[in-house]
């Protein structure tokens, strides 16, 4: 195969992959579109074959699904087993993103400042299971206020208004598995 036909043959097969991981996300051409900006005919037309993938149009939705570029485009394995966690701050919080790719349940490493201790409880879609790594966390879970230490576990609704943060002015580190659609963590023992 000639390096036209290889070229060729790795655009055609990027409609397929963006869908793919559309519809493992649980997506609509609707939301995908309001996310990254690109319209849903664009968004259709490349899923299925019609619009060339461009560098415009792949960057947005490596962004929106959270994959490095290489990804979407079916890039060869360069042989390096390790997965760079990329930190980042959100809400004074320390994320890690152990999931590296996007899928119904996302893993985090959350590493929360002994200075966060005022609860700000808020609701949303999904599902959350934490474990608590090392520290004590506070949990607010609508009217209930629990202390989590080390080694516990909680699992809740986030329709519910809740908040974690610091039990005792001290650092915490917790695990964090979130469903957004509500799909709720199996752990199996034994």
């Amino acid at each position: 195969m000639d390096a036209s036909a290889s070229i060729e043959s790795a655009l055609e097969a990027v409609g397929p992959r963006l869908k793919r991981l559309r519809q493992h996300r649980g997506l609509t051409l609707t939301a995908l579109s309001e996310s990254t900006g690109i319209s849903k005919s664009t968004l259709s037309r490349l899923e299925t074959g019609p619009r060339r993938p461009s560098l415009e149009l792949l960057l947005p939705l490596a962004q929106a699904h959270r994959v490095p570029l290489d990804e979407l485009v079916g890039a060869p394995d360069v042989g390096d087993p390790r997965v760079r966690l990329k930190p980042r701050r959100v809400h004074g919080r320390v994320v890690i993103p152990l999931s590296p790719r996007p899928g119904p349940v996302q893993a985090w490493k959350i590493l929360i400042p002994g200075s966060q201790v005022r609860p700000e409880p808020r609701a949303h879609e999904g599902y959350e299971w934490l474990y608590v790594l090392s520290g004590r966390m506070r949990l607010i879970l609508g009217s209930r206020d629990l202390t989590i230490a080390a080694g516990e576990v909680a699992e809740f609704g986030t329709h519910v208004p809740h908040w974690f943060g610091s039990a005792d002015g001290g650092p915490a580190e917790v695990l964090s598995l979130f469903g957004s659609q509500g799909e709720r963590a199996h752990v199996r023992t034994g």
